[in-house]
């Protein structure tokens, strides 16, 4: 018994087996962090501990500036 696929269903069939493993591989990685945070959380390890937080860096225009400073006093001048 022959088996003949069509160019067609190749096109088809490729994708769908490339939109599975695509599925697998984030529903494993998925499953893989949620295991390492409850594994962590029963241990104590804080895995933010030794990272650096660094402020956010906001730069403003002068006319913004100058909008927020002119609410500010009429907001004190209202009190």
């Amino acid at each position: 018994m022959l088996l003949y696929i069509d160019a067609s269903a190749v096109s088809i069939i490729i994708p769908a087996i490339a939109g599975v493993a695509v599925a697998i591989g984030s529903t494993v990685f998925l499953l893989f962090r949620r295991a390492k945070s409850k594994v962590s959380k029963k241990l104590g390890i804080d895995e933010n501990a030794g990272k650096e937080v660094e402020e956010d860096i906001v730069i403003k225009d002068e006319e913004q500036t100058a909008a927020e400073e002119s609410a500010v006093k009429e907001d004190e001048n209202k009190e």
